[in-house]
């Protein structure tokens, strides 16, 4: 999945609403590193008021990746709990205070005493260093979503709520685990496995406009804001990857090429 701000330079036959010279950003399934690329229309945002250009590069994907997986997928209401893994990564900042602007009681998993005291701010009711303690014992949880994968997946059963949604989206901890069949019937719980980058295109337009319909007013009245650790030229790339696979890093890292620095 890539993410990409810019201004329109061309329009397809039978596209209307846009114009040429438009400020936009798009959510894509490749290619976000280009300066020029091609979309479909369905999967461009207007840029939301009091949001600069290059800042807009950070909100498709996450919005679209947060909005999609705990509204649309899982149902998250007004008075439930989830629980956000990953709570300091760039879908873990949105997913907080997302969440919360939805009237959720929000707990997130982060590692170490800096990073807790972060979620905190940005709104998370509870913050849980998984270094030191197991998210197990502050559930049950409502929705569960789950970046991590792996061994989680047993301790993310055991910790739903009846009725409980989980939704994995990332495999950091591996590709396997096991899965307690009991508990997910007696719970009447749902596990969701996903990825927006497969989806259709229509699927995406439909996601898209969901976000701009639900999320932009959150982010325009500044209930929701991006939370961005660094920005760093396009030449830096390999860099800002480093600092992602370290991990230290908190909410997105931007890369700037010359027309958006």
């Amino acid at each position: 999945m890539a993410l990409w701000p810019g201004r329109i330079s061309a329009i397809g036959e039978g596209v209307t609403g846009r114009q040429v010279g438009d400020e936009v950003c798009a959510l894509l399934t490749g290619g976000g590193y280009a300066q020029k690329v091609a979309v479909p229309a369905g999967q461009l945002l207007t840029i939301p008021k009091g949001v600069g250009l290059a800042e807009a590069a950070g909100l498709p994907e996450v919005t679209a990746t947060v909005w999609s997986n705990i509204v649309m997928t899982a149902g998250l209401k007004a008075g439930e709990t989830l629980l956000v893994h990953g709570g300091a990564g760039g879908v873990g900042t949105m997913a907080i205070q997302i969440a919360k602007a939805l009237g959720a009681r929000v707990v997130t998993t982060v590692g170490g005493a800096e990073k807790v005291a972060q979620a905190r701010e940005l709104g998370a009711d509870l913050a849980i260093d998984y270094r030191t303690e197991d998210f197990t014992e502050h559930g049950p949880y409502d929705v569960i979503l789950d970046v991590v994968g792996g061994d989680y997946l047993e301790r993310n059963v055991a910790s739903l709520a009846a009725d409980g949604r989980l939704v994995v989206i990332g495999l950091q901890k591996g590709l396997e685990g096991r899965l307690n069949l009991a508990e997910v019937v007696f719970k009447r719980a749902s596990v969701h496995g996903t990825t927006l980058r497969t989806r259709s295109k229509e699927y995406k337009a439909e996601v898209v406009s969901e976000v701009q319909k639900n999320v932009w007013p959150m982010i325009e009245s500044g209930t929701v804001q991006l939370v961005v650790d660094r920005t760093l030229p396009m030449a830096d790339a390999a860099e800002g990857h480093r600092l992602l696979e370290a991990g230290g890093h908190l909410g997105k890292i931007l890369l700037l090429n010359d027309d958006n620095a």
